[in-house]
């Protein structure tokens, strides 16, 4: 029972990480409307950045929780034991980051929190692509080669979502000036623009969990 019952689990903190998501999405095309009050906005991103917590948390723990479904189904053999109990030291340490620093927001614990989470992102983005990467060209150690991609898949997400946070960047000081100076064109564009610009990256993080998901239910080769 121990496998399926993980497989499952899986599947949770995927309908978390894309429920939220989509969650997330909606709010922010809200917030975009002008024919809200500015009061109205804040609202919707407080309720944004609270349902964001959502997707981090899952993402987080998807770490931990596919090297435990690659030991536990046999999936990489060889997989040492202690590989996957440091993977849940890795993946709870991350998941304590995304709610400390959420918790002490504006401060520069906050900002210590993030800088040592976009570091251990990117470490974890070069592990996927790398172990995706070497097992479709190898066969080894994933051989399937639907799991090999999904692997690599699951490494390019991780770098569709670090560029989300990057291109999200310019919204707290541009958020700030139209807090401080109100609705206008001059503090309105830019922020729009840049909003603008983080949804390409959303939409590919959304076409990379669709891949993802299919390849991990269909199994196709």
């Amino acid at each position: 029972m121990l496998y399926p019952t993980l497989v499952y689990a899986h599947l949770l903190l995927f309908v978390l990480w894309l429920g939220g998501d989509l969650g997330v999405f909606v709010l922010g095309q809200h917030f975009r409307m002008r024919s809200y009050s500015l009061p109205e906005r804040l609202t919707l991103l407080k309720l944004l950045v609270a349902i964001d917590m959502g997707p981090r948390s899952a993402w987080a723990l998807m770490v931990p929780m596919s090297l435990t479904l690659l030991h536990t189904g046999g999936w990489w053999p060889g997989l040492p034991f202690a590989a996957v109990i440091a993977s849940w030291v890795v993946g709870l340490g991350w998941l304590w980051l995304v709610w400390d620093a959420h918790a002490h927001d504006m401060t520069p614990r906050a900002a210590r929190d993030r800088r040592i989470e976009g570091g251990l992102r990117w470490a974890l983005a070069a592990f996927y692509l790398g172990l995706g990467g070497v097992s479709l060209a190898t066969g080894t150690p994933l051989a399937p080669q639907w799991l090999a991609l999904k692997a690599l898949l699951f490494g390019l997400i991780f770098c569709a979502a670090i560029m989300i946070d990057h291109a999200f960047k310019p919204v707290g000081p541009q958020l700030m000036a139209l807090i401080a100076q109100g609705s206008s064109d001059a503090t309105e564009v830019p922020l729009r623009a840049t909003m603008d610009g983080t949804r390409r990256w959303v939409f590919t993080v959304y076409a990379l969990l669709f891949a993802t998901s299919w390849l991990g239910a269909v199994k196709p080769f």
